[in-house]
């Protein structure tokens, strides 16, 4: 009865995001995080979530991202990879050393400094994606720049992660054999999409009667849509989103981009049905149920459970307000300077899209939570100053980026008029 509650109080709030939004031409992304911690601090949500609702809240960023891979087109995406690198690169580097010289000036400890730097370096692509979906920008070429650096970053973070942490913990010292093997497992992720991108998911759509139909064409993942005249299509394509997303997280990568890159692959070939000798694609009916379900009333949960991860402790605010305010200024000129630098330069983008590029680098959460916890809760290695200090980050950050994008949006459209 506590989980349903919970759920019940959630969605509530999600409405009157919505109501928000509405009022004051924003995002309800900054409503979600904002009522997920007036929930948890008065006492209305336990400040552990249950796990249901932790696992209601994974589910729905697996299912924004799958979304989100869904709208995408491949060959876009694979285009903007190309260019993506630099802002990778120069968008992960330079937070990070920032934030470790900051730590290390604050806090005088080197463990704790690269820990502080490991926490904001990768970005939370879901956060960004859902305000560029809200300002009708998530199809752009600036999205897909975000999204193919975002993925990028998660491989690179990873490698971080399973080298700094054992040696900060003071356990054994990583080898090169077992950074190796995060590589390849990562590596073996992305060859496994491309293996389905060209057999099971077909491109183009193909009549039964075709005599160059393929054994996957007359089998494959389009047959298993079709079936019941497609009436089953949207549970089978959210089997395909879980599948991905659970192999992904075999192979060390987090289960969302393993959901996106699901959606990715996705085209409407697939959905293609001939139905008593009359073709039907239900493509764009599938498409609108998933974003139903993704962006109104599954998917929010995730940022409510998010922003409830912001206790207010008066004392403890006070003490922490001169780092929290100084480490969010330098990672905000660190990251939107050098992200859109990259971009410019690296990437090639206009400069309205490689600023934009580098507001929407601006988020930290899934990762930065992470590295928190391992930290604070598991080795004890940042003390309850530093951890204060970087959830305030992260929640200010992650605050700034629906802001930001908001104010620079009408110079971003009227750049892409002009052209």
């Amino acid at each position: 009865m506590d989980n349903l509650l919970s759920l019940a109080m959630i969605w509530a709030s999600v409405i009157l995001s919505f109501w928000f939004a509405k009022k004051t031409s924003l995002t309800p992304l900054v409503y979600y995080l904002v009522a997920g911690s007036l929930l948890v601090n008065f006492g209305l949500l336990p400040t552990e979530p249950t796990p249901f609702i932790q696992g209601f809240s994974e589910f729905g960023i697996i299912l924004i991202m799958f979304a989100l891979g869904f709208e995408e087109n491949p060959t876009t995406f694979l285009r903007s990879a190309k260019r993506s690198w630099g802002i990778a690169l120069f968008g992960a580097i330079t937070p990070f050393f920032a934030a470790y010289l900051l730590a290390l000036y604050f806090w005088h400890d080197q463990n704790i400094a690269l820990l502080v730097g490991l926490t904001m370096t990768a970005t939370a692509v879901s956060l960004t994606m859902m305000v560029l979906k809200h300002e009708n920008l998530h199809l752009t070429k600036a999205a897909t720049g975000i999204i193919t650096s975002a993925v990028l970053d998660d491989v690179a973070s990873l490698v971080l992660v399973a080298v700094l942490v054992p040696i900060v913990a003071g356990n054994e010292v990583p080898t090169l054999m077992g950074v190796g093997i995060i590589l390849l497992k990562a590596i073996g992720f992305f060859v496994l999409i491309f293996l389905c991108a060209i057999s099971i998911f077909p491109i183009k759509e193909k009549e039964p009667s075709d005599n160059h139909l393929s054994f996957f064409d007359r089998y494959g993942l389009n047959n298993l849509l079709a079936f019941n005249d497609g009436r089953d299509a949207t549970l089978a394509i959210l089997m395909v989103a879980v599948t991905f997303g659970a192999i992904a997280h075999l192979m060390g990568l987090h289960s969302a981009v393993g959901a996106y890159m699901a959606g990715l692959i996705m085209t409407p070939a697939l959905f293609y049905i001939d139905k008593k000798g009359e073709p039907i694609n239900r493509y764009k009916k599938t498409r609108k149920i998933i974003d139903d379900v993704a962006f109104s009333w599954i998917g929010p949960v995730f940022f409510v459970n998010l922003g409830a991860k912001l206790l207010f402790d008066l004392d403890l605010i006070v003490s922490v307000l001169d780092e929290t305010l100084i480490l969010v200024l330098v990672i905000f000129i660190a990251q939107v300077s050098s992200a859109s630098l990259a971009a410019r330069y690296t990437g090639h983008y206009s400069y309205e899209e490689s600023l934009m590029i580098g507001f929407g680098m601006l988020g930290r959460a899934e990762l930065a939570f992470v590295v928190m916890d391992i930290g604070y809760v598991h080795n004890a290695i940042f003390t309850t100053e530093v951890f204060y200090t970087l959830m305030f980050t992260a929640f200010a950050l992650n605050i700034l980026v629906p802001l930001c994008i908001r104010f620079w949006t009408p110079y971003f459209n009227a750049s892409r008029h002009a052209k």
